[in-house]
Protein backbone atom coordinates (compact mmCIF):
# COMPACT_ATOMS: atom_id res chain seq x y z
CA UNK A 1 0.00 0.00 0.00
CA UNK A 2 1.46 3.30 -0.86
CA UNK A 3 1.65 6.44 1.27
CA UNK A 4 -1.34 8.41 0.43
CA UNK A 5 -3.74 5.02 1.08
CA UNK A 6 -2.25 4.58 4.02
CA UNK A 7 -3.56 7.57 5.44
CA UNK A 8 -0.54 8.93 5.84
CA UNK A 9 0.18 13.15 4.80
CA UNK A 10 1.60 13.51 1.37
CA UNK A 11 3.78 16.42 0.94
CA UNK A 12 4.51 18.15 -2.50
CA UNK A 13 7.70 20.30 -3.14
CA UNK A 14 7.74 23.29 -5.23
CA UNK A 15 10.46 25.98 -6.20
CA UNK A 16 9.28 28.67 -7.48
CA UNK A 17 10.46 31.72 -9.25
CA UNK A 18 10.92 34.61 -6.82
CA UNK A 19 11.69 38.41 -8.51
CA UNK A 20 11.82 41.57 -5.95
CA UNK A 21 13.65 40.20 -3.71
CA UNK A 22 17.13 41.70 -2.81
CA UNK A 23 18.09 41.54 1.17
CA UNK A 24 17.30 39.40 4.22
CA UNK A 25 14.37 41.23 5.39
CA UNK A 26 12.70 39.72 1.97
CA UNK A 27 13.59 36.79 2.86
CA UNK A 28 12.31 36.53 5.84
CA UNK A 29 8.79 38.64 5.00
CA UNK A 30 8.18 35.42 2.47
CA UNK A 31 9.54 32.90 5.05
CA UNK A 32 7.55 33.92 7.66
CA UNK A 33 4.02 35.07 5.39
CA UNK A 34 4.61 31.43 3.91
CA UNK A 35 5.42 29.18 6.80
CA UNK A 36 2.23 30.70 8.66
CA UNK A 37 0.04 29.20 5.89
CA UNK A 38 -1.73 25.97 7.24
CA UNK A 39 -0.65 23.21 5.01
CA UNK A 40 3.26 24.32 4.80
CA UNK A 41 5.75 22.07 6.31
CA UNK A 42 8.69 23.74 4.83
CA UNK A 43 9.93 27.42 3.50
CA UNK A 44 13.45 28.28 2.50
CA UNK A 45 14.63 31.41 0.04
CA UNK A 46 17.47 31.52 -1.86
CA UNK A 47 18.01 35.42 -2.71
CA UNK A 48 20.53 34.40 -5.43
CA UNK A 49 18.90 32.27 -7.29
CA UNK A 50 15.85 33.97 -6.82
CA UNK A 51 13.76 30.91 -6.13
CA UNK A 52 11.08 30.14 -3.41
CA UNK A 53 11.51 26.26 -2.24
CA UNK A 54 8.09 25.36 -0.60
CA UNK A 55 6.96 22.03 1.21
CA UNK A 56 3.12 22.00 1.71
CA UNK A 57 0.71 19.09 2.15
CA UNK A 58 -1.61 19.75 -0.96
CA UNK A 59 -5.02 18.06 0.71
CA UNK A 60 -4.51 21.97 3.04
CA UNK A 61 -3.51 24.24 0.83
CA UNK A 62 -2.64 24.72 -2.96
CA UNK A 63 0.31 26.31 -4.85
CA UNK A 64 -1.90 29.45 -6.04
CA UNK A 65 -2.47 30.49 -2.37
CA UNK A 66 1.09 29.80 -1.48
CA UNK A 67 1.94 31.76 -4.72
CA UNK A 68 -0.87 34.32 -3.68
CA UNK A 69 0.62 35.33 -0.34
CA UNK A 70 3.93 35.92 -2.17
CA UNK A 71 2.31 38.01 -4.39
CA UNK A 72 0.36 40.09 -1.44
CA UNK A 73 3.94 40.40 0.12
CA UNK A 74 4.43 42.49 -2.48
CA UNK A 75 6.79 40.34 -4.86
CA UNK A 76 6.58 38.42 -8.33
CA UNK A 77 5.64 34.97 -8.83
CA UNK A 78 7.11 34.17 -12.45
CA UNK A 79 6.12 31.35 -14.28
Amino acid sequence: MCECCSGATHVHTDILKVEGMSCSHCQTAIEKAVGGLGGVEKVAVNLEAKEVKVEYNPDLITLDAIKNTIIEEGYQVKE
